[in-house]
């Protein structure tokens, strides 16, 4: 499996549709910040659920 990922080329692409620009130390800080929140969701994401049970419920007022 696969885990890496382009955080740069994803921070420009999202500059660019967000209309957002940023500079150098503001990306590499972006980068630093999306790194660590992709580690700390893997345990999250690689948990695997009971085939009939859904991942959230559904609420209904």
């Amino acid at each position: 499996m696969n885990t890496t990922f382009d955080w740069p080329t994803y921070i420009r692409l999202m500059e660019q549709l967000l209309n957002v620009p940023l500079d150098d130390a503001r990306r590499a800080e972006l980068e630093i910040q999306l790194a660590r929140i992709a580690a700390m969701a893997q345990p999250l994401m690689a948990f695997t659920l009971p085939h009939r049970q859904e991942g959230a419920g559904e609420y209904r007022l």
